[in-house]
């Protein structure tokens, strides 16, 4: 479904499109799913047993559970495996589908009220988490934040989380999405290439622009990025906004707030970095018509130093990736001694987003799986199958893990409370996938100049403000 959700859409943009499920339907074309059903009847505690300190939510023995899983670049064994300990604890098998076609498959599902249970609704084909909130079809599930841990009872699930899931599975106040993975967003280059150059990750944007000289020289294009999808470029620069100029500055632009583009110096400053590179000629030729594998291929095979892109990329780019590689993230980049935020700061959020249907057979086996799932034994067999770290905070700790993973994770430790989540690309998906991509498409290539991105930017922006079919959200500061 096209989704103006607070909590789906971000996932669609940086899993979906990054794991080569790239159709993004146009807005409104499956708005009409899940009109009918009576899930928004049920209170979502069909079939409740007796509880227990081992059985927190009361999940009832026996009772068949059903799981639709997202089958695309993070697979679905790791669902299973948690389905297998959920089947020993519970006395059934779990029903289980993976696919890629979340939407399609469940809508009709969802409009005669019998939807699966658990559904990991992440692709291009995903349901509209907004519309199905809005029509109560969603479980609420903060008795799941409340329920113990499994690996420490005396802790709350809430309290294992990383704070902006909470935020992040939010509708207005009901909390009924939980995003599992946590994803790292930066920009990701090979430490064994920078080694034996003898170049050193950038910490500014002065020093990228020194070092891409030099790589130039090199006979190597200091960036590529996938010019098919230009809106992996904001993963950086959204982000770098927030961190020159604050984050309250940055949530102007979330709320959509007349001048929040032209006004704030650090849009500036940032956008301009950018004209600065592609005038340079810093960007891999080429580049503009590029998938996002092709990008990543030609990185992986040395063509380019740097690429935009997310912690999911180690697992994707995998069949291309030499073994010693040495795949690293870096935190953004410093613009000068007014930033708001300190060096170290970095894009890291929730991702791959569950949701619980309240109209399920056993909406309480779902919330219950999701517990199993949260435990750092899953945790952690996550981020060895798919190299991702999880909502679970320091779960991956002590463990031996691969280059680019061990490289998110050491950058989320080191920036600390400094981690920035973006809501505007999950709020307004249509503003920045399509129009902002254009602008961006245009100003790597030479074709548009800062100055002129930031206007049509701000013009874009208020047209989406005062488009009254659009649903607004607002992210307090």
């Amino acid at each position: 479904m096209g989704s103006t959700s607070e909590v789906g859409r971000r996932d669609l943009v940086k899993r979906a499109a990054a794991l080569g499920i790239l159709a993004v339907p146009a807005m409104g074309a499956l708005s009409s799913c899940a009109t009918g059903g009576g899930g928004g009847s049920q209170d979502g505690t069909k079939n409740k047993g007796a509880t227990s300190a081992k059985n927190p939510l009361g999940v009832k023995n026996g009772v068949s559970l059903e799981a639709f899983i997202f089958k695309g670049g993070l697979g679905d064994q790791y669902a299973k495996d948690a389905e297998a300990d959920y089947n020993k604890t519970y006395g059934t098998t779990v029903k289980h589908t993976g696919t890629q076609q979340i939407g399609p498959k469940l809508q009709p599902r969802f409009a005669g009220g019998n939807p699966p249970d658990l559904i990991d609704n992440s692709g291009a084909d995903h349901l509209d988490m907004n519309t199905l909130s809005a029509q109560g079809q969603l479980q609420d599930l903060t008795a799941l934040l409340d329920a113990p841990s499994i690996d420490d009872p005396k802790k709350k699930v809430r309290d294992t989380l990383y704070p902006s899931t909470i935020e992040k599975g939010q509708h207005k106040d009901t909390f009924d999405v939980f995003y599992y993975a946590f994803t790292v967003y930066g920009t990701w280059y090979s430490h064994k290439l920078l080694k034996d150059k003898g170049w050193a990750y950038p910490t500014s944007f002065d020093e990228m622009i020194s070092l891409c000289a030099e790589i130039k020289k090199a006979g190597i294009a200091p960036w590529t990025y996938p010019g098919k999808y230009p809106y992996y470029v904001h993963f950086n620069v959204f982000a770098q906004i927030a961190k020159i100029g604050g984050l309250d500055k940055w949530i102007a632009i979330d709320n959509l707030e007349p001048g929040a583009w032209t006004s704030n110096d650090a849009v500036k400053q940032v956008i301009g970095h950018y004209e600065e590179l592609a005038a340079k000629g810093y960007f891999l030729e080429g580049s503009q018509g590029l998938t996002h594998i092709q990008s990543q291929t030609a990185w992986t095979r040395g063509k380019a130093a740097f690429i935009p892109n997310g912690s999911w990329v180690e697992n994707e780019a995998a069949p291309t990736t030499p073994a010693d590689f040495d795949m690293a993230v870096g935190p953004l980049f410093n613009g000068g001694t007014g930033d708001k935020m300190p060096h170290g700061t970095l894009r890291a959020e929730p991702s791959e987003p569950f949701i619980v249907a309240k109209g399920g057979k056993n909406p309480l086996g779902g919330m219950e799986l999701l517990r199993i799932m949260l435990s750092k034994k899953h945790a952690q067999n996550f981020a060895t199958k798919v190299k991702s770290l999880t909502s679970v905070q320091g779960a991956t700790d002590g463990m031996q893990l691969s280059p680019g993973l061990a490289s998110a994770a050491k950058t989320v430790k080191e920036g600390g409370k400094n981690l920035l989540m973006i809501q505007l690309q999950e709020w307004y998906p249509k503003l920045t996938d399509e129009k902002l991509g254009g602008l961006t498409s245009q100003l790597l290539t030479g074709e548009l100049k800062a100055a002129e991105w930031i206007k049509k930017a701000q013009q874009y922006a208020d047209e989406v403000a005062k488009d009254s079919s659009v649903t607004k959200f607002h992210r307090a500061t």
